[in-house]
């Protein structure tokens, strides 16, 4: 994947695991039943701040 980012291309990951999305990701697209809540940076957001917002808090 690194090798793909590196040339240009953008990769979509899909994932629950929260410590792999802060150590692979730009960017954290959070949802909650359904429906997108916040689009996040992820080197200025916190997991706690993406467990609320997933949480629907």
């Amino acid at each position: 994947m690194g090798e793909l980012v590196d040339s240009g291309m953008s990769i979509i990951m899909i994932s629950s695991e929260l410590p792999e999305i802060l150590g692979m990701c730009d960017r954290v697209v959070v949802m909650y039943k359904g429906l997108i809540k916040n689009i996040l940076d992820v080197s200025k957001t916190s997991s706690e701040e993406i467990v609320g917002i997933a949480s629907g808090e």
